[in-house]
Order: C-alpha cells, then sequence, then structure tokens
C-alpha cells in the first residue's frame, strides 16, 4: 500500500492530513526586514504554516549581460545587479528571521537558486527545501539540496513532463514533494491547469502532490485543494498595488485569512465518500417523507 507522506519538521505533509499552506514572502519585502516581519506577523496570524523566502548570489544568478542593465526602483535608477543585491537579506537580517519566526511559531524556509546559497541557509538548519520552478532542470543544484537530506519540494512551472520525470529520475521519490505550477504572474486562469495535480497523484501515487498558485484571486486554490493538493503555496503581500514584480499575484494578508479558513473548511466537508444517512437528518426525512 502506497502511503503518500512526508514529514516535515513537526508536521505530516500527506494524504490524510490538513493541507500545507506556505506563505511565499519571496521578495515582496523589497529589502526591508521591518516589511519582513509584517508579512510573517500575518501569515502567522492567518494560520499558515510556513513563510518561504528566496535566496540568491546575485552574480551567479544575474547573467553577465544583464549586470549593468538599467532600471528604475524605489532606491532610484540602477543596474539590475545593484538590484538584486538590494533585495537580498544578510547574515544578521536571516537571524532576525529566524527567531522572529520562533516568536510567532512558524515555520520558515527560503527556496536556493544557487549552491552557495544552500549553504547558507543550511547553517539556519531549515525543515526542508523548496526548489523554485526556474531550478527544475538544474540538477546540480537539486541534488545539492537534496544533499543536506532535508525533505525537498519541487515546483513545475515552465516545465513539461520530461523535465518533471528526469528530475524525479535524478533526485529519486524518497522525502520528494511534488507541486503543480504555472509561472506566469500574474497567471491566466486558463493557464492553470488544475487537473495536472490529479495526473501527478497518479503518476506518483506515494508522492506528496500539492498546487504553488500565481493567480489573481482565491477560488482556484480552494480547487487545487478539492482535487487533492496536499500542500499549498501562494505569495504574501501587504498591498498587491506595491512595487514589486510579484505583487500583483499575491494574496493580501485578509486574503490569506479566508484562504486558509476556506481550506479548512472543504477538508471538513470533502467526507470520505460513504454514502450515510445521518441522525441530523431523521427529523426531517420523518416530517417529508412519504414513504420510506
Amino acid at each position: 500500500m502506497n502511503i503518500r507522506q512526508v514529514r516535515i519538521g513537526n508536521k505530516t505533509i500527506g494524504d490524510g492530513y490538513p493541507v500545507f499552506v506556505m506563505a511565499e514572502i519571496g521578495i515582496n519585502h523589497n529589502g526591508s526586514i521591518d516589511l519582513a516581519k509584517k508579512l510573517i506577523a500575518g501569515a502567522a496570524s492567518a494560520g499558515a504554516d510556513c513563510v518561504k523566502f528566496q535566496k540568491r548570489t546575485p552574480e551567479l544568478c544575474v547573467p553577465k549581460d544583464q549586470w549593468n542593465l538599467e532600471r528604475d526602483t524605489p532606491w532610484g535608477r540602477i543596474t539590475y545587479l545593484e538590484y538584486r543585491h538590494k533585495v537580498e537579506f544578510t547574515e544578521k537580517d536571516y537571524k532576525e528571521i529566524d527567531r522572529y519566526c520562533r516568536e510567532h511559531d512558524i515555520m520558515w524556509i527560503a527556496s536556493c537558486w544557487d549552491e552557495p546559497s544552500v549553504d547558507f541557509i543550511e547553517s539556519f538548519n531549515p525543515a526542508f527545501y523548496k526548489a523554485p520552478s526556474a531550478s527544475l532542470t538544474d540538477l546540480v543544484l537539486l541534488n545539492k539540496m537534496k544533499s543536506t537530506g532535508k525533505p525537498l519540494m519541487i515546483s513545475t512551472g515552465m516545465s513539461n513532463t520530461e523535465d518533471i520525470d528526469k528530475a524525479v529520475e535524478t533526485l529519486g521519490l524518497d522525502n520528494l514533494l511534488i507541486a503543480q505550477s504555472t509561472s506566469t504572474y500574474p497567471c491566466k486562469l486558463e493557464e492553470l491547469n488544475l487537473k495536472v495535480i490529479e495526473k501527478l497523484r497518479e503518476i506518483y501515487p506515494s508522492t506528496p502532490i500539492g498546487y504553488s498558485g500565481h493567480e489573481v484571486g482565491l477560488a482556484p486554490t480552494w480547487a487545487a485543494a478539492v482535487l487533492g493538493a496536499n500542500f499549498i503555496e501562494r505569495h504574501i503581500t501587504l498591498d498587491r498595488a506595491m512595487w514589486g514584480t510579484d505583487q500583483a499575484a499575491s494574496v493580501e494578508v485578509g486574503g490569506f485569512f479566508r484562504l486558509i479558513q476556506n481550506i479548512r473548511d472543504i477538508e471538513k466537508s470533502m467526507g470520505d465518500g460513504v454514502k450515510r444517512l445521518y441522525e441530523s437528518e431523521i427529523p426531517i426525512m420523518k416530517k417529508l417523507r412519504r414513504v420510506s
């Protein structure tokens, strides 16, 4: 019998357990530790299980031909490489994030975009790693994260089934989690392809399958929970109108409350599939049914 479960810290992700909800802060903090704290507090109060940041070594992740391209930012018109450094937190910042998350009793991790970033984040002993969709074909980086011995969650945006198969073949299924995703920000509803969740559940019957959404609105994410997503990831923001590339595809804190509350309602209402007569129906049955 296949058991679709992976232990993450003090929680279990898989069938028979509550949907694990991750609030992706990413770079929506715009380089501000104070803003990051507000997002952590908002995610915790909404009932999220985990918050996620992104960690890069800009010189390794930004192609050299883009280093000196200028762009308008909250810090003025600066090069793209300078911008990437502006939104990176320091070791001191992450120590404060670690302290603050412990204070709010919420797990935190960071998606690592290069190997030195894995070493950096590993020093904080995260419960698991989450590879961004852009890294699904970076097998060296995926193996680096898997080599830590921590569970690894991979996203499948900008990829086809062959890319997924190759990553799974490289990594193995032990302690692996796979998320359906489409990497457009925000994503058109007709490109979310939520039925892939069901297909991945069929292909990998012992692997927790989830959903990383970038749409506007909440209904598709609720649908993902109905379709069997064991974990959900959505970007969180204080204001979707804020500056930043991911803000428009994010959910504001109030929306996160509704998102999680309704996922919990969905879980309660799904039942076990066995049709039965409930005690609460009997008085109504006696009143309304002519023939029994």
